[in-house]
């Protein structure tokens, strides 16, 4: 039956064909099989001079037993198989949700709990049954996205594809990066519209969220202990309530000024840090803290400017002259 496993009969008449001279493309012609089926066939049970059909029958029998997995196992096997399609599947919809297409995703995840040694393409096709240009087309987006990196293979010139330990670190620095890039074309588009039209200040709103966003996701690549010291230093400005020179700070804090002045810079050069707040240098090595620009509107700001005026005037006691005993006012002399 062409197609299926050679038979007894099949292999009579390559063996009587052989003799007769013929070449193994005319005897798979004949049989209706590839040519790499009669040269596999020969080269395994013998010679073109030496072929048994007899003999290659009860090999492939030996074969097809020795291949065949115990009941028990088979059904072990296909329930762990059947359980990690279910995880991938599911997982993969999951990610597709975000806007990852969905090939895309399953090869992401394949990859995700593959070895440490990675899956070659031809891997990827056989575990989730599609082309090699899916999977082709799956690999070139995630490279894209900095999510697999490519390996030699050890044993032979193909490539094995990983999800190394670095992954979480580049795509968090991708994000922060097009976020940055975000903020900035928000900004060219009201400098072109005018920050008084619909467009900018929409465009405005937008420039400030991905702003802050990338500063926040800057900030928090920053070393614990850098940013327990930068907290430590806008805690010590609040509590003194007055500008701090730098080496007032150092004293009060009792810190080497290499260590203060290492907190500083990393609030200067990520000021997601002290959000709301923000550190400002009034003079030289002086420095004080005022909230964010964009934390309030300029009519917050003029309305609890007039309430802290207010308070601060009914605090003050009137000047009044001191009265007598007898309600009138004490003369002075």
């Amino acid at each position: 039956m062409p197609g299926g496993r050679l038979t007894h009969e099949d292999r009579s008449q390559i063996a009587a064909w052989l003799a007769d001279g013929l070449g193994y493309a005319e005897i798979g012609r004949r049989l209706g099989r590839p040519t790499s089926t009669i040269s596999r066939e020969v080269a395994r049970n013998g010679t073109p001079g030496a072929y048994l059909p007899g003999h290659a029958q009860q090999a492939a029998g030996h074969r097809a037993r020795r291949r065949k997995p115990r009941p028990s196992e088979a059904t072990t096997d296909q329930q762990a198989a059947e359980v990690v399609r279910g995880f991938v599947d599911q997982f993969a919809t999951l990610l597709a949700a975000t806007g990852l297409p969905r090939m895309t995703a399953r090869v992401f995840v394949s990859l995700l709990i593959a070895d440490a040694s990675g899956l070659t393409s031809a891997e990827l096709v056989h575990r989730l049954q599609v082309s090699p240009a899916s999977v082709s087309k799956s690999i070139r987006y995630l490279e894209a996205m900095d999510l697999v990196v490519r390996r030699p293979d050890a044993g032979g010139r193909r490539e094995r594809y990983v999800i190394d330990d670095d992954v979480w670190l580049r795509a968090w620095q991708s994000d922060t990066s097009a976020h940055g890039e975000i903020a900035v074309a928000a900004q060219q588009g009201i400098e072109i519209f005018g920050a008084d039209t619909t467009a900018g200040a929409r465009l405005g709103r937008m420039g400030q969220f991905f702003a802050r966003l990338s500063r926040q996701m800057s900030g928090s690549m920053l070393a614990e202990p850098v940013v327990h010291d930068a907290l430590t230093v806008l805690a010590a400005l609040v509590h003194a309530g007055r500008p701090l020179t730098l080496t007032t700070l150092a004293t009060a804090l009792d810190w080497p000024r290499d260590r203060l002045t290492a907190a500083l810079d990393a609030i200067h050069l990520h000021p997601a840090i002290a959000d709301p707040l923000v550190l400002r240098t009034i003079a030289p090595q002086t420095y004080t803290i005022t909230t964010g620009p964009d934390r309030l509107s300029p009519a917050q700001r003029q309305a609890l400017e007039e309430v802290s005026h207010t308070r601060h005037g009914a605090s003050r006691p009137e000047q009044t002259a001191p009265t007598s005993a007898r309600g009138g006012q004490v003369g002075t002399a």
